[in-house]
Parts: C-alpha cells; sequence; structure tokens
C-alpha cells in the first residue's frame, strides 16, 4: 500500500462508517446528522467563514433537518465561561442532535456543554475518568448525539472521548476522560485546513505528534502495543515528513491531507492508550503557549527522562527522525540516556525547522511560577491519570524529585540536568 492507504487503511478500522474524511467531504454533514436527529442545534468557531458556516446550514436543510439556532463556539483553550454560556443555549433551543463545527476548543466545550445540559451538576465533578458514564448508568439518562465537523489538523477532539477546559484565572487546565462524550458522527474536510496560517498548522501537527509519541512510548508491556507502534509511527512519520512543507505552502494538498490524516492517527492512538508527561505539563502552560507547542518543547526532556525503560518504540521514533535528515546519530546502536537524547534532540531540531521555541526559557511570559504551577499540578488527584500513564509511573510523592529537573532542564535546555529512576522503573 501507498503512504496515505496506510493511515486511511487504520481510520477505517478506528472510525468505520462513522467517520467521513478526505478532500471535498463537508456537504456530507447534512446526511450524518439526519442519522441522529431532526431538529438541530449548530455550535460554530468563532473566526468560522461565513461562506463555509452557510455550506453546512444548506446541507442540513437539504437533508429534512430543521436548525434550531446558531451558537458561538468557545475560545482558545475552552475557558469555563465559555462553556457555561453554550450549556445555557443548548438547553434554549433543546435539540435532538448537535452539530459542532470547529477546532479542538469549540468541540471540546461544546461535548462539555452537553454533559452539563444533560446531566446538571458543575464541571469540576466531570473531571478525570469515567465520571460521565457513572452518572448516566446512576440517572438513566442519556446524552444528545454531537456530529464533529473538524475545520483543523490538530487534536483529533473530533474523534476521541477527551474533553479539556481551562479555568483562566488559574490559568490551569483540566480533563474529562470519558467514553460516553465520544461524537457519534464526525466529518473533517482537509481542504478546509488550507486557511489554517503556518503557526496554527504547525501548532496542530505537532499536538498530533506528540499524542501518537506518548501513547507509542507509554504503551510497552500493554496488550495494544503491536497496534500503537502501527498507529503511533505512521502517525508520526507523517507529521515529520510534511509538517514543513505544509508550513510552508498552505495550498500543498497532499501536505494537508498528510496531516489530516496523521493527526486524525493521533486521534487514533489517544483512543487506545493515555498521553502523559508532554500533556500533563501542557496543562500549567496555557497562559503562554499553545498546546501542540507546549507539547513539542516538553516532550523532548520526558523522552530522555522515560528513555531507559523504553528503548523499543525510541529506536523506531529516532529512526523516522533520522530517515527525515532531522538527526546522523546511530540510532541503532544506542541505548538508554543516550538514546533518549539523540531522540530529543532529532525532536528539538524539527521544532526549530518550523520555528518554534525549543526551551520554556524562550517563551516570553515564562517565570518559575510556571514550573511551581506545573508541579502542583501533577499532584492533582484529578490529573493522576497522567501520572499514572507515564512509562516510568510516578507517585505525588515522586513529584517534585524527578519532575521538577525536567521542568528545570526544559527551562534551560540542559538536558543533564534530568535524573533518571533506577532500573527505569517506579520506587517507592
Amino acid at each position: 500500500m501507498s503512504d496515505f492507504e496506510k493511515a486511511r487503511a487504520l481510520i477505517r478500522e478506528f472510525k468505520g462508517d462513522s467517520y467521513v474524511y478526505g478532500s471535498g467531504v463537508l456537504d456530507e454533514v447534512g446526511r450524518l446528522t439526519a442519522e441522529l436527529g431532526r431538529r438541530a442545534a449548530l455550535v460554530y468557531r468563532r473566526s468560522l467563514n461565513k461562506d463555509l458556516l452557510r455550506r453546512v446550514e444548506d446541507s442540513l436543510q437539504a437533508a429534512g433537518v430543521e436548525l434550531l439556532g446558531r451558537i458561538e463556539g468557545a475560545a482558545p483553550n475552552a475557558p469555563r465561561e465559555d462553556l457555561y454560556r453554550i450549556t445555557a443555549a443548548l438547553k434554549a433551543l433543546n435539540p435532538d442532535v448537535i452539530v459542532c463545527l470547529g477546532g479542538g476548543s469549540t468541540l471540546d466545550a461544546t461535548k462539555a456543554a452537553e454533559v452539563l445540559r444533560t446531566l446538571g451538576g458543575e464541571i469540576d465533578e466531570y473531571f478525570g475518568t469515567a465520571k460521565v458514564t457513572e452518572k448516566l448508568q446512576r440517572t438513566g439518562k442519556k446524552l444528545t448525539p454531537v456530529v464533529a465537523v473538524q475545520t483543523a489538523a490538530s487534536s483529533g477532539a473530533h474523534l476521541t472521548k477527551y474533553s479539556n477546559i481551562t479555568d483562566v484565572h488559574t490559568g490551569q487546565k483540566k480533563l474529562i476522560v470519558d467514553e460516553a462524550i465520544v461524537p457519534a458522527r464526525a466529518l473533517f474536510d482537509y481542504d478546509l485546513t488550507k486557511t489554517m496560517p503556518p503557526a496554527l498548522t504547525a501548532d496542530g501537527a505537532l499536538d498530533g505528534l506528540a499524542h501518537a509519541l506518548e501513547v507509542l512510548i507509554g504503551a510497552v508491556g500493554k496488550p495494544y502495543y503491536d497496534k500503537m507502534v502501527e498507529v503511533g509511527s505512521e502517525a508520526i512519520r507523517l507529521v515529520v515528513d510534511y509538517v514543513e512543507r505544509a508550513v510552508k505552502n498552505p495550498n500543498d494538498t497532499e501536505a494537508r491531507t498528510a496531516l489530516g490524516l496523521a493527526t486524525d492517527l493521533g486521534g487514533y492512538a489517544i483512543m487506545l492508550g493515555g498521553t502523559n508527561g508532554g500533556h500533563l505539563t501542557s496543562f500549567s502552560l496555557v497562559d503562554i503557549l499553545s498546546h501542540g507547542r507546549a507539547c513539542a518543547i516538553m516532550n523532548p526532556y520526558y523522552v530522555v527522562f522515560f528513555a531507559p525503560a523504553v528503548e523499543e518504540p525510541l529506536r523506531i521514533v529516532g529512526k523516522i527522525f533520522q530517515e527525515a535528515g532531522l538527526t546522523d546519530a546511530d540510532i541503532e546502536s544506542l541505548r538508554g540516556r543516550e538514546l533518549g537524547m539523540a531522540v530529543a534532540r532529532a525532536m528539538m531540531e524539527l521544532s526549530r525547522r518550523i520555528g518554534f521555541p525549543t526551551t520554556l526559557g524562550e517563551v516570553p511570559g515564562f517565570t518559575r511560577e510556571h514550573i511551581q504551577r506545573a508541579l502542583a499540578a501533577a499532584k492533582d488527584p484529578q490529573l493522576k491519570m497522567k501520572l499514572e500513564n507515564m512509562p516510568v509511573p510516578l507517585t505525588s510523592e515522586m513529584v517534585d524529585e524527578y519532575m521538577a529537573p525536567i521542568l528545570e532542564a526544559a527551562r534551560t535546555g540542559d538536558l543533564g540536568l534530568i535524573k533518571n529512576v533506577p532500573s527505569g522503573g517506579n520506587v517507592p
């Protein structure tokens, strides 16, 4: 199979007929929606092109779906204030299907808003794993189905069980993880990403890479490891091979398709397993960095920390970077920490080529307070799944000893500051 055929086969395996994707597929949204309901609310990205919005509305009308009203979507990082506003609007419209048109923030806010509309309560009670499902089972209620129409190659929010919501006052992001909030139908017309500016294109691509990388290195010894090698390596390769082309030429259809497929596979990855270090720290950097950029900065440092425990997947990742000309290190012969440092430097080289910073110290607005916030967040019980998902699992008692040096290394760029846990595993 060709490169793209392999990616498409994996996505078909993942989503089957519930997902429509590729070039020129936007007009299928009406058909997908009509399969679920006939009275729709439309939540849309704030900056959405009016012609695009009209195309979606025309498709709904042609399929016999009544549009009850439009709701403006969420600002970046899905602030709580936007979540509550969308919830109130959905309550007023009372649709039997919700169409959400936008990027990760609008999709995340819409998924969480439907939870609050149907189940009530405060958003904090749903942060963590399977809290929504637990309450659905207790109450006998059902969520209104969502048709997720993605407009950006990035988070994979249209395909997944995740919803990130941010408290902008504290600068902290928290996460709902629940199968119940997976959109019932999804659509992604990759042509829509041609309007993404270069910075957003790069952010989204590196977010997808982070999903694949973090799950892949966290999958060692788990039943889905072989599948994760297949999915994760394909996603990483597509990003590494095509992100520079898409940044330099926004109208490069082949590159745009590659990044769409890659980030969709990133969504597949995080449905197989969980993210870990890079994502955990990114939640504390929302006031100074986009999510993809934060993960791109942090993951090389976590790679060095995890390296002794994850040699096999790191060698797979390293060879992808080596074949792309991003490192001349002898990936095959390196072991442990030295392998991790070689892969980390290759990842940093990719970031430099697309104009990303490689240290926190380069980021405007960064202070040591961000390090303290990240350490405190790592000890938060609502985020403990990230600590537990680490290839080298940490307890909250180990955070200051092992995570603090990682963050200090990320501040300065000095990989030598990172401490590895003895024997590459957990310690008392």
